[in-house]
């Protein structure tokens, strides 16, 4: 019998890719081979939108972009620096796009208030307590087998969610040692792939903790005390490669820190986002915006598009700002007034089309300054950790 088969093999000629595809994905009852000029998995076919632009404008080289669908992303910050608020904006914004999202909360500082002022619908938002990591990873997994929704899953924050030996041990750091890098490892690893397969997303809400000295060695003061020399993210090393997007906040140096109502009243603060690490062409890259946490919640969006388009030839600035149109024709504005003007349809329409050509073309042709673009790292003082980081 086993000949007659083998026979049969052979008159059957060489087998098609296709053929072979089919035969894989018979065998593991799932597919998990595809033809990659076709639909996969690697493919980001959508992107969920921060609430910054700007932000958006930069992560993906070529195109407008967001947060990626089926994949692993972090935003880690420094206290303050509005992790949470964007993660609420991305919720809202994917709920316009019909992906559930679940939030996995280890601070219980979530206020439902707070959700809906950034424009979430509770009705449509699983909440959950982050017990241990261990038990985020379990839900998670659960949730994707269902099959029937795809997820938005938000955990705040991977920093302050502790293990289930964490829970059950005692208060001594040593008798917990580098558990929770051990957990994490196994646990991306075994979810990248069904991620992937729902169309799923996974944004991870970490902290960032100052490094006491760079990398390098170098003085505090030194001009190379960059971003990814000043910080690091709790968690291990596992997952920086499950990331396909890090994006690091910050504060902006010699920029105010905080966004004063008329009165004085503090109702927001200023963030600088960094791309740690980007699969889309675009590591490294940087921008700067205005986060609302008062009365209302969310990115001061067009304020930040004035600083962005700053660069274009068809943008003259100085006590009078001159915003030239394609038409010949053109506006003059103060910058206090800009805000204002980004209500006129006509004025709104070439200010996308300036972002557009200014941070998104002229990036994807490499065209003007480098330095313009991104948080320099000069080669010179470059550590072997720091090559790992950027090459990862």
């Amino acid at each position: 019998m086993a000949k007659e088969k083998e026979e049969k093999i052979v008159k059957s000629g060489k087998l098609s890719v296709a053929d072979m595809r089919k035969a894989l994905n018979k065998k593991a009852g799932v597919n998990v081979s595809y033809d990659l000029l076709q639909d996969s998995p690697t493919n980001v076919k959508e992107w969920i939108p921060t609430g910054s632009t700007w932000l958006d404008s930069i992560i993906c080289r070529g195109k407008k972009a967001g947060i990626p669908v089926g994949k692993i992303s972090e935003i880690a910050g420094l206290s303050s620096t509005g992790k949470s608020y964007i993660a609420a904006q991305i919720a809202a914004n994917a709920q316009k796009m019909g992906i559930t999202p679940v939030i996995f909360d280890s601070e219980s500082a979530i206020d439902p208030a707070f959700l809906e002022k950034a424009g979430c619908d509770l009705d449509n938002l699983l909440y959950i307590i982050a017990t241990s990591v261990e038990a985020v990873m379990e839900n998670i997994e659960e949730l994707l087998k269902t099959g029937t929704n795809k997820f938005l899953f938000i955990w705040d924050s991977l920093a302050m969610t502790p293990t289930v030996s964490d829970v059950e041990g005692d208060f001594n750091p040593n008798s917990s040692m580098a558990v929770k890098a051990r957990v994490l490892s196994k646990s991306f690893s075994k979810l990248i792939i069904p991620i992937a397969e729902s169309q799923s997303t996974f944004l991870v809400l970490n902290q960032l903790k100052q490094n006491i000295q760079p990398v390098d060695g170098a003085p505090r003061d030194s001009k190379y005390w960059t971003t990814i020399q000043k910080y690091n993210a709790p968690g291990g090393k596992s997952p920086v490669y499950a990331y396909s997007l890090r994006i690091w906040l910050t504060t902006p140096s010699g920029k105010d820190d905080f966004v004063n109502d008329d009165k004085g009243f503090r109702i927001g603060s200023s963030v600088k986002a960094t791309l740690i690490k980007s699969r889309f062409g675009s590591q490294n890259r940087s921008c700067e915006f205005k986060i609302l946490w008062g009365d209302t919640v969310g990115v001061l969006d067009d304020e930040s598009l004035f600083e962005a388009i700053k660069s274009s030839p068809h943008l003259d600035c100085g006590a009078w700002n001159t915003l030239k149109y394609s038409d010949n024709t053109e506006t003059k504005f103060r910058a206090d007034d800009f805000v204002e003007q980004m209500k006129e349809p006509k004025f709104r329409t070439r200010v996308m089309e300036l972002l557009d050509i200014e941070v998104i073309q002229k990036f994807d042709k490499r065209e003007g300054d480098a330095s313009q673009y991104y948080e320099v790292i000069p080669k010179q003082e470059k550590s072997s950790t720091q090559e790992e980081e950027l090459a990862d």
